[in-house]
């Protein structure tokens, strides 16, 4: 098992930044990959932004150029550094780990932490 705790969370003016940061324990050795979803009110869950452990990226298209993701694999952490917010970013942000296993994946999530982004 994997357990997944976030911090970094609150209430930021347009323009402003936040960080999240994000770490794992447990049986972290099989993580692969490592990332950023959210979900506003009443809208799906969305990506925001992955890293595996070899260290490939994706971000969605509405974060690229202004949220940058990061990881360190040897302390099992993962920020996400969020630059220009916009009120569209007001969310809660939910930290991923995926963890690879013969060939199948298993996913964990975390309790998720607020980001309010105020006009």
């Amino acid at each position: 098992q994997v357990q997944l705790v976030e911090s970094g969370g609150g209430l930021v003016q347009a323009g402003g930044s936040l960080r999240l940061s994000c770490v794992a324990s447990g049986t972290t050795f099989s993580i692969n990959a490592m990332g950023w979803y959210r979900q506003a009110p009443g809208k799906p869950r969305e990506l925001v932004a992955i890293i595996t452990s070899s260290g490939r990226l994706n971000y969605a298209d509405s974060v690229k150029g202004r949220f940058t993701i990061s990881r360190d694999n040897a302390e099992n952490t993962v920020d996400l550094q969020m630059n220009s917010l916009k009120p569209e970013d007001t969310a809660v942000y939910y930290c991923n780990a995926i963890r690879s296993v013969s060939g199948l994946y298993y996913p964990y999530w975390g309790q998720g932490t607020q980001v309010t982004v105020s006009s």
